[in-house]
């Protein structure tokens, strides 16, 4: 999952064959083109610090600290990761109802912090979250956090890197990617970001050890809105939504688990 990033010399040559065309044509189009010759041009895609392994205010401090003693201590079988859409499944180690009903007979870690994005999670991955121990599997939600200030394939190449960090810290795992969960009011533009972000997460499934999973239909009513006392921000569930959640995904993370 990466965004294409020509070398100079393929921008050179792409800028030179767009010139070549433009002062090529014979059409009435040409005035046109003449005028806007600049906006045609390729520019290089700006780096992207959503795939960076990046300290973020919230990954770091007692927080993250205690996660790496969670880690160095091993016997963890599902690790969870994300921001806090996931962290508020325990709350501060008190675990909603679903949690309990879901996961409470499982070793499960949490290691999602509120507020965190993609580049904060390959960071604490780098930084003592991602070793010691050995989970059958990893359930990922990221993103939500990244959409204000980046684009929708600068987010998804974020969440590919935390895919090949997982791999590669966690080989034996299989990782349940779950698409982000809808945000907002229907029409809300920041609706349709998150759309085109799935739909590029999408492919990173592999039918081997990561495993794309959908759900937020499940949260939404006739016309697109959330189902009534669910998502009471319109961002996090509540307890019904938390109990939803866990239903849509245990038979997976049982079958992932095996």
């Amino acid at each position: 999952m990466a965004i294409p990033r020509p070398t100079a010399d393929e921008l050179s040559q792409l800028n030179a064959a767009i010139k070549k065309f433009v002062d090529s044509d014979t059409s009435a189009d040409k005035p046109l083109l003449k005028k806007y010759e600049s906006l045609l041009m390729v520019e290089a895609p700006r780096p992207n610090t959503a795939a960076t392994f990046t300290q973020t205010g919230q990954r770091q401090g007692p927080r993250h600290e205690e996660f790496v003693e969670i880690a160095k201590k091993g016997d963890i079988d599902l690790l969870f990761h994300g921001d806090s859409i996931t962290d508020w499944w325990t709350r501060g180690g008190n675990p909603t109802p679903a949690f309990t009903k879901y996961f409470g007979n499982i070793k499960t870690a949490n290691f999602a912090i509120a507020g965190d994005t993609t580049q904060g999670v390959l960071w604490g991955l780098q930084n003592g979250e991602g070793q010691g121990f050995s989970p059958k599997a990893v359930m990922l939600m990221i993103g939500t956090n990244n959409t204000g200030n980046f684009t929708a394939p600068e987010i998804a190449e974020g969440i590919g890197a935390i895919i090949l960090e997982l791999r590669k810290d966690f080989p034996n795992a299989k990782i349940l990617l779950l698409a982000i969960f809808p945000r907002g009011n229907p029409g809300d533009p920041v609706r349709e970001k998150i759309a085109e972000i799935n739909k590029l997460i999408s492919k990173l499934d592999d039918g081997q050890h990561v495993f794309y999973m959908d759900i937020g239909p499940k949260f939404l009513g006739e016309g697109g809105a959330f189902h009534p006392d669910t998502f009471p921000d319109l961002l996090h569930p509540n307890d019904a939504g938390y109990e939803i959640w866990g239903a849509a995904v245990k038979d997976k993370l049982a079958e992932l688990m095996k």
